[in-house]
């Protein structure tokens, strides 16, 4: 049997007592509300018809989400219009950041796309259902027929075009789908990219 000390037990009696001993844990700090996670890459360029949400920390008033206009603006409460198509989402944060400086002490903001609408490339021609479709990541142009039904009976296979304007130029590529079918001359089956439009004969 271990025998206790007076003069230990007086202290071990104290420490159990003091109300440092039993009083909780103080609770952590709670951090900053987190902006949910963009639905696009950190070099994404906004666009037209691109919604976006902007998220004020402390400022549930004026944050939400916007869509930009098709004149590339955006409107927001109390800072107005800013422009938006042409910017990364980094890009436009920081403009959003010098703009509610002059309403808001110390604003802190986020900007996250929430939904791609501006990426579009277009099939048109003998296709079963010609039309726009949304670029939300890679696509090839047998990948683009797919998505429009596939060729039509009386499609000219071998003389299908991708037209793609550069600036004040636009690009011409020749595609023989029936060469790409049969593992032939694949280099034709590019990747697409916004604004691409893919005619078929």
């Amino acid at each position: 049997m271990v025998k206790i000390l007076p003069s230990l037990a007086l202290v071990l009696i104290a420490a159990v007592s003091s109300p440092a001993a039993q009083a909780p844990a103080p609770s952590p700090t709670p951090a900053p509300a987190q902006a949910p996670a963009s639905a696009a890459p950190a070099d994404f360029v906004i666009g037209p018809e691109d919604v976006l949400g902007v998220i004020f920390w402390r400022e549930a008033d004026i944050s939400g989400d916007v869509t930009v206009r098709p004149d590339g603006r955006i409107t927001l409460p109390v800072i107005g219009e800013m422009q938006a198509a042409g910017l990364r989402a980094d890009q436009l944060q920081e403009q959003i950041l010098q703009a509610a400086a002059k309403y808001l002490t110390d604003p802190n903001v986020a900007v996250v796309v929430r939904t791609i609408n501006s990426r579009k490339i277009f099939v048109t021609g003998r296709v079963t259902t010609p039309g726009t479709h949304l670029l939300k990541g890679p696509l090839n142009v047998m990948q683009a027929i797919a998505l429009a039904g596939g060729l039509t009976e009386y499609a000219d296979a071998k003389n299908i075009s991708i037209l793609r304007t550069t600036g004040a130029q636009v690009q011409r590529f020749r595609f023989n789908y029936k060469d790409v079918v049969k593992g032939k001359s694949l280099e034709q089956n590019i990747a697409l990219l916004p604004g691409d439009t893919v005619v078929v004969p």
